[in-house]
């Protein structure tokens, strides 16, 4: 068999073929590279959108909003002080897109105004907060986002 540049030029493609390929199942096979989504039940999750726009739609209506801050302590959540806030109920959820690993929820259970996230419980870095809660029926949505040094 004569070796000319059209047969180089076929082996040199199916060498680059087999070494993408194999780059490929590398990848997608090690458990050393992480392949997590966003949300687990992306449907499921696509289905309450209409019920979080009016949450949101609700939560900016309030005259006294929910306010979020970064203290020394941690992160503190200040409910609307016209509110009786032990009858406020609902869940703080805390979301890190660099790793789904460090997300976590907190059920909202106050005997004050506000509640505080401590520094201890989160990681240096981006972190998003959404806060779904209930008021005499009324159902409340906040999100926001914040760096935590």
């Amino acid at each position: 068999m004569k070796f000319n540049w059209g047969t180089g030029i076929v082996i040199a493609f199916a060498l680059f073929m087999t070494f993408i390929l194999s780059y490929v199942f590398k990848v997608q096979s090690n458990d050393k590279y992480d392949h997590e989504l966003v949300v687990e039940d992306y449907y499921k999750k696509e289905a309450t959108v209409q019920g979080d726009i009016e949450k949101q739609e609700n939560a900016n209506a309030l005259t006294n909003k929910v306010t979020i801050e970064n203290t020394a302590e941690g992160i503190k959540i200040q409910f609307p002080a016209d509110f009786d806030y032990s009858k406020i109920n609902g869940k703080v959820s805390l979301y890190r897109p660099s790793s789904q690993k460090l997300d976590f929820e907190i059920s909202i259970s106050l005997s004050s105004p506000h509640l505080l996230i401590p520094k201890s419980n989160l990681a240096s870095g981006l972190w998003d907060i959404s806060i779904d809660w209930e008021y005499d029926g009324v159902k409340y949505l906040n999100k926001d986002s914040f760096r935590m040094e």
